[in-house]
């Protein structure tokens, strides 16, 4: 049977690349997305992937601005022609599961989330970009009103959806009325060694955008000076944390793979404040047998287990990670580095493969009866 894959789009190796960079290793298929930057792909599995582009990738500076063409996202996904394909498998965060496909052709979605900044953060969303107000607020709001609408609509036009998580898969049901099959995405745990001797430094690292709340973090570190904190990653909100960062609070900007493995390795805790679909980073953190602690929403609530594996934090505000990074303190003793390792592997990549090959293969067997 003829596959073709389809992903939002490819201009960074992130996580939700690091999922479709699996499902292409188990179907080598041809991938149709909005827009593709071949030069940041290089290296990578992709580097000599069959890849079709939507009209976006002619735009101006499509490749780094292709979010300001969100209003053309629905368009340009419907104009793939996959009628030659008996298979559809798409990797969703946007619009990816909105292709047009016909009635004998099979859709599988593998869901990362709704579109977020349309539905669960459209308030958090317009507040952080000073978008709830004014015309250019006015013109925002109509455009997303519009892309939940066809959000909405296009969810039909897939036959079988698997969520990332079992919260992603709760949404899935909210808002589009459907059930999907939970498979959790793959994480290179064999990349991340396990070390047991842990230094005296809590670390974080992610990119710097508001949802993943580091500013928090750091405020948070800054009122606790006996407590050195380590941040890794880079982005827009970077001036916005250095200006809350304290003497105990060192910011490394983008760091390589080898220097943030090495400080995942020795750190005493790995810091997590975002409300997130899944989360990789406290994954990676638990392969090296560091405990994490997390604000306890999410899917990071499915990945870690309490008192175990890493504690949580109830609301995400700087005086409840205080209290709780207080509270770690107090029996951080009682973490297994071993243990912790242990139930990082439930994650691997190797099962993700394993899972996804079979699902996929069943509905095609039960396809084609």
């Amino acid at each position: 049977m003829k596959i073709a894959l389809i992903h939002d789009w490819l201009v960074t190796l992130a996580g939700a690349e690091k999922v479709l960079e699996a499902i292409y290793e188990i179907y080598p298929a041809p991938i149709f997305t909005l827009v593709a930057d071949r030069k940041k792909l290089r290296g990578s599995v992709f580097a000599k992937a069959e890849i079709f582009t939507s009209f976006i990738q002619k735009l101006p500076r499509a490749k780094n601005k292709y979010r300001d063409y969100l209003p053309f996202f629905p368009l340009a996904i419907e104009q793939f022609d996959l009628s030659d394909y008996d298979v559809i498998i798409s990797s969703n965060t946007c619009v990816a599961k909105g292709v047009l496909t016909k009635a004998d052709q099979l859709h599988i979605c593998y869901c990362h989330t709704p579109v977020r900044y349309a539905w669960d953060l459209y308030h958090q969303y317009l507040k952080e970009t000073g978008l709830n107000k004014g015309i250019k607020g006015t013109i925002a709001k109509l455009i997303l009103h519009y892309i939940r609408i066809w959000d909405y609509s296009t969810a039909n036009r897939v036959d079988y959806f698997i969520a990332n998580s079992k919260w992603v898969a709760r949404r899935i049901r909210k808002i589009y009325g459907r059930e999907a099959t939970v498979i959790y995405p793959p994480v290179d745990v064999d990349e991340f060694e396990l070390q047991t001797d842990k230094e005296d430094f809590y670390l974080t690292t992610s990119r710097m955008v508001p949802y993943k709340k580091i500013d928090l973090i750091v405020e948070a570190f800054s009122k606790m000076p006996d407590k050195k904190l380590v941040v890794i990653g880079d982005g827009p909100d970077f001036k916005k944390v250095k200006s809350k960062a304290g003497k105990n609070v060192e910011l490394l900007g983008y760091q390589p793979f080898e220097v943030l493995k090495d400080y995942m390795q020795k750190a005493k805790a790995f810091i997590f404040a975002a409300e997130e679909d899944f989360g990789i980073a406290p994954v990676e953190a638990q392969a090296c047998g560091t405990p994490v602690i997390a604000y306890g929403k999410g899917g990071v609530t499915e990945t870690v287990i309490d008192r175990k594996t890493g504690v949580f934090f109830r609301e995400q505000t700087v005086e409840s990670l205080i209290k709780t990074v207080s509270q770690f303190e107090k029996i951080q003793d009682k973490f297994d580095p071993i243990t912790i390792r242990q139930n990082a592997k439930r994650f691997s990549k190797e099962r993700f493969k394993k899972e996804f090959k079979e699902f996929v293969d069943r509905k095609m067997e039960e396809f084609l009866k």
